[in-house]
C-alpha cells in the first residue's frame, strides 16, 4: 500500500493473492441467527438480515452461484470467484449441514475461495477443524467474516448484540490458529460510540490477526428496533463530518497490511429511513479521499502501539538514560 492510496484496498489484496480480479458471489442460506431465537436480534438488523438484494434462500446453493456467476462472467469477463455465504449466521447449523452447503459451492467451476459470514459465539473447534480439512482437500481458501461492530462492550449490550468482546477475541484466536483468513465487520457510528471507540476498535482488530475489515456506516433499516428509537428521537446519528473523522482515525490506527473491503454501507433506498446522509456511497468515497489528502492521513500512520512501545525508552543513548535516572533519584531525595 502506498501513502497516495490512503488505505489498502480489498481489490489490491485479491490481486496480490490471485493475480487477477476476483468477484464475490453472494449466497443466501435458509438459516437464522442465534440472537433471534428468543428475541428480535440486534437492534439495527432487519427481518431479511443483510440480504436485501440476495436471491431467495429456497434456491439451491448451486443455482444461486451459477446464475450470478453467469451474469458476472458475461459482464466483466471474470474467471475467478468467491462464494460468499453472506446473510445471517452461516455457522449456526448442524456441522454436517454446513459442510454439505460448502461442498455444493466447491463443485462450481472457478470458485477459488469461500467466505463465511458468522458471529463470534458461533465459532467452535470442531467446526473449524472440518473447515480446515475441507480446504486442504478441495484447495479452496476459506475466509471467515465475524460481525463485531464495535469494541465498546457497553454499546454491544445496548444494541442487543448477544455477545461481548471476549467472545470475539476467543473466536479470532481459534480462527487464526488454523491459518484461515479473518475479516471483521465494524460500524463506526453506532449510538453511544465516539471517536475513541473507533480507535480502540482499530487496535483490537490489529492485534487479533485480522487480514480484512469491512466498514459499514450506520443505516437505519425500516421496521427495526433502532428505527423505532430513531423516529422517537431517542438518539441522533453523527454528522458526515464526524464520521469522516472517525473513519480517518480508525484507518490511521489500523495495521497497514489489513485490507479494507468497504467504507460505507449500501442499502436500497426503499428499505431504509436513513443511509449515508442521503448521499450516494461513491460520492462519499470521493469526498473522503479528498479529506484524507487534506489531512495528510493514511492507513497505519499511528499504528505504533504494538510490541511494547514504552520500551523504546531504553533504545536511546545509555549515558542519557543513566543521567535521567540519576536526576529522578535526586528529586526523590529532596522530597524526602
Amino acid at each position: 500500500m502506498s501513502k497516495e492510496n490512503y488505505y489498502y484496498k480489498y481489490s489490491e489484496y485479491l490481486k496480490n493473492h490471485y493475480h487477477e480480479k476476483v468477484y464475490k458471489l453472494p449466497v443466501n442460506l435458509p438459516i437464522t441467527c442465534p440472537n433471534r431465537l428468543e428475541g428480535l436480534g440486534c437492534t439495527f438488523c432487519s427481518d431479511v438480515g443483510t440480504g436485501f438484494e440476495a436471491m431467495d434462500s429456497r434456491v439451491s446453493v448451486r443455482d444461486q452461484l451459477i446464475q450470478t456467476q453467469t451474469y458476472i462472467r458475461s459482464r466483466y469477463k471474470a474467471t475467478k470467484f468467491i462464494a460468499y455465504f453472506q446473510n445471517y449466521t452461516n455457522t449456526f447449523m448442524p456441522l454436517e449441514q454446513l459442510m454439505s452447503y460448502l461442498q455444493e459451492a466447491a463443485e462450481i467451476e472457478d470458485i477459488v475461495e469461500i467466505a463465511i459470514s458468522t458471529r463470534p459465539d458461533c465459532i467452535r473447534d470442531d467446526y473449524l477443524d472440518r473447515l480446515l480439512h475441507f480446504s486442504m482437500c478441495t484447495h479452496i481458501a476459506i475466509t471467515i467474516e465475524l460481525g463485531l461492530q464495535t469494541a465498546n462492550y457497553h454499546t454491544l449490550k445496548s444494541i442487543h448484540r448477544g455477545h461481548g468482546l471476549a467472545e470475539y477475541i476467543d473466536a479470532c484466536m481459534r480462527i487464526k490458529k488454523r491459518g484461515f483468513s479473518l475479516c471483521t465487520h465494524v460500524i463506526l457510528n453506532l449510538p453511544g460510540d465516539i471517536t475513541d471507540d473507533a480507535i480502540e476498535t482499530a487496535k483490537i482488530l490489529s492485534v487479533t490477526g485480522n487480514d480484512l475489515v469491512k466498514l459499514h456506516s450506520l443505516y437505519i433499516a425500516k421496521g427495526t428496533e433502532m428505527a423505532k428509537d430513531y423516529e422517537k428521537g431517542n438518539f441522533e446519528i453523527c454528522s458526515k463530518t464526524d464520521y469522516f473523522q472517525r473513519l480517518r482515525y480508525f484507518l490511521e490506527y489500523l495495521r497497514p497490511d489489513i485490507a479494507v473491503e468497504r467504507l460505507f454501507s449500501r442499502i436500497p433506498e426503499k428499505d431504509a429511513i436513513f443511509c449515508n446522509w442521503q448521499t450516494s456511497w461513491w460520492k462519499l468515497l470521493d469526498e473522503f479521499h479528498t479529506y484524507m489528502a487534506e489531512t495528510d492521513s493514511f492507513q497505519g500512520k499511528q499504528c505504533t502501539y504494538m510490541n511494547g512501545p514504552a520500551l523504546k525508552h531504553f533504545d536511546r543513548n545509555e549515558n542519557d538514560i543513566i543521567k535521567e535516572y540519576s536526576s529522578d533519584n535526586e528529586r526523590r531525595k529532596r522530597k524526602i
